[in-house]
């Protein structure tokens, strides 16, 4: 998913494969296969285009993860809840505040 968020154009199986031997040796049988569960997931969309598969995030990353924050939120008790939003508040950088509009209360 790196891959394909820090990509502007939507990539390949062969191009994600190609990218990823950089690091370590991985089949091509395996690239094509995680980015198929990706597709049926609705994390990735593909178009077919000259007999390959281009694939390209359904939504931008900031965007899952928010919804993956919340989807952890969701079954816990209010208090916990807020528990943790207050220490993930607390770990916010300066920066990361004023671009929250400086309302970020942390006490």
């Amino acid at each position: 998913m790196e891959l394909l968020w820090a990509s502007e154009e939507p990539m390949s199986v062969g191009d994600v494969h190609v990218l990823l031997s950089r690091e370590r040796e991985l089949a091509y049988t395996t690239v094509m296969t995680v980015l198929d569960r990706l597709a049926k997931k609705g994390l990735v969309t593909r178009e077919l285009v000259a007999r390959a598969w281009q694939y390209r995030p359904s939504a931008p990353q900031a965007e899952v993860v928010a919804r993956d924050l919340g989807r952890m939120l969701e079954p816990v008790s209010p208090e916990v809840r807020m528990e943790a939003l207050r220490k993930l508040a607390s770990s916010l950088t300066q920066e990361e505040r004023e671009a929250l509009g400086g309302r970020v209360v942390t006490a």
